[in-house]
């Protein structure tokens, strides 16, 4: 099991890729949504904002109110992060589920 701190380390690490990619990612994702990511495992999670195809203001503690919801084991999101693990197929297994509006599903889709 992944500890908190390597949760965080790889929402850190996206989002830094996000930002070395911006402009590729403005074009795939341009939303501005909030975002929570839920580590069910640890009984953690964390909330940023995804702003132009950036992940951005990543801070401790759930969002409830957040228009997309990402949620997932801890070993899962490293795991995702670093590529070793497919996201369609991870989310085909129920690996991780995602809830957000049928618009930002579509536009989220562009991710993968």
């Amino acid at each position: 099991m992944a500890t908190v701190q390597e949760c965080r380390e790889a929402l850190d690490d996206l989002a830094k890729r996000l930002a070395a990619n911006a402009e590729d990612a403005r074009k795939r994702l341009n939303l501005d949504r909030s975002l929570a990511c839920r580590i069910t495992d640890l009984g953690v999670a964390f909330h940023a904002r995804l702003v132009g195809g950036q992940l951005v203001d990543i801070e401790d503690g759930d969002d409830k109110t957040a228009k997309i919801a990402l949620t997932t084991t801890s070993d899962d999101l490293v795991a995702l992060v670093r590529g070793d693990l497919d996201f369609a197929r991870a989310l085909g297994a129920r690996r991780v589920s995602i809830s957000a509006s049928p618009f930002d599903l579509l536009k989220l889709r562009k991710l993968l």
